[in-house]
């Protein structure tokens, strides 16, 4: 990306009330961020959401200074920049509606690999909720799921914790920028993380941790990830917001349940029990509604396919696609691929055929 572009990306972040969704919805309209600065603003007005007092600040200049300040601060700290428009952007991330316009990263992330969960739940974890968090680590050695979390106390930094010490790629989502941790106390484990997986967030550097960040936090720890794992939770509780935000953006979720008597365990036996999540009781439940392989598997089968099955260039290429991400709709398919929808479709045919991918509702398939 253009440095100029990036520069207007980032100042339409900072400018107060456009948001996620109005962002977009500008730069849709005008091509670019850089031609959002210069449309008339008659134009401008015509967008839904945008009114006076939104294009009053856009013409702010103070907002330039903030961003020339911003840009100092991601070359001097080496961080990443990954913006909504990159091919590099969390895939999931990107189909949910008010994905974040810009994200920062700091690490050694690779976010591009289908087995990825995020574990939540109370900053009060109980000796009960400990041990059901080191099991199922335990039986997930053999899936080497990205780990997403919160850095939070209890169940997440646990899950940080136990996922650095089984070699998983872990990400911690945070609710402020990159200069700082939030709590300090588990700085040593960002810093760790950083080696295998990272920090993420969509804050601007000198962002405060404050109430109203941990909910827009929430949101991308639920639209990152294939499935939202809650270990226990009480009665109410952030974690329960970041389930009902998976629901929204049709993830899958799932609970751990525990004795009704339980304080901890009130939350996860409520979702349950109004099917707003799925039970989980041993790793068994979360490798079949995920559909997952061992890795060991994965590249056995891929060693097996190559050896008795001739696929033409098409064929092979959305095949080792479809073995790497999972199940995926035809569009995307096509346009990861770079294949026109014709001969994507074709291809899926004969592969189908070739007993090597199925179809599934909805016009996503998978290899088999």
């Amino acid at each position: 990306m253009k440095e100029e572009e990036l520069f207007h990306l980032l100042a339409l972040q900072q400018v107060e009330g456009i948001g996620d969704v109005n962002a977009k919805k500008l730069i849709a309209q005008c091509g670019n961020a850089t031609n959002v600065f210069k449309e008339k603003k008659h134009n401008l007005l015509k967008i839904s959401g945008v009114g006076q007092a939104t294009l009053a600040r856009l013409g702010d200049a103070s907002i330039f200074k903030k961003v020339e300040k911003e840009l100092a601060f991601i070359k001097k700290n080496a961080i990443d920049v990954v913006t909504f428009y990159d091919a590099s952007y969390a895939e999931r991330l990107k189909h949910c509606f008010d994905a974040p316009l810009i994200l920062f990263t700091k690490g050694k992330l690779n976010i591009a690999k289908q087995n990825m969960i995020s574990i939540v739940g109370t900053r009060q974890m109980t000796a009960y909720g400990k041990k059901v968090l080191e099991d199922l680590f335990e039986s997930l050695k053999p899936f080497k799921p990205i780990i997403v979390s919160g850095l939070a106390y209890g169940v997440d930094i646990y899950a940080h914790q136990l996922a650095i010490k089984h070699g998983f790629q872990t990400l911690a989502v945070l609710a402020h920028g990159l200069d700082r941790v939030y709590p300090a106390v588990h700085k040593k484990e960002a810093l760790k993380m950083q080696e295998n997986g990272g920090l993420l967030t969509e804050f601007c550097s000198g962002t405060r941790p404050d109430r109203e960040n941990f909910v827009k936090r929430n949101r991308i720890v639920a639209g990152i990830s294939q499935a939202t794992v809650l270990i226990e939770s009480a009665i109410k509780g952030g974690s329960l917001i970041t389930a009902d935000i998976a629901n929204s953006y049709n993830r899958d979720v799932f609970a751990v349940p525990g004795r009704i008597s339980d304080e901890f365990s009130i939350g996860c036996n409520n979702l349950i029990k109004t099917n707003r999540a799925s039970v989980l009781t041993s790793i068994n439940d979360l490798v079949y509604i995920l559909n997952w392989k061992p890795e060991s598997d994965v590249k056995q089968k891929t060693i097996q396919k190559q050896l008795f099955v001739e696929l033409n260039d098409h064929e092979k290429t959305i095949y080792d696609y479809l073995l790497k991400e999972g199940k995926q709709q035809l569009d995307m398919i096509a346009l990861h691929c770079n294949f026109p929808i014709h001969k994507t479709a074709s291809a899926l045919l004969n592969l189908e055929l070739k007993s090597l991918t199925r179809p599934l509702p909805g016009k996503y398939f998978e290899a088999i």
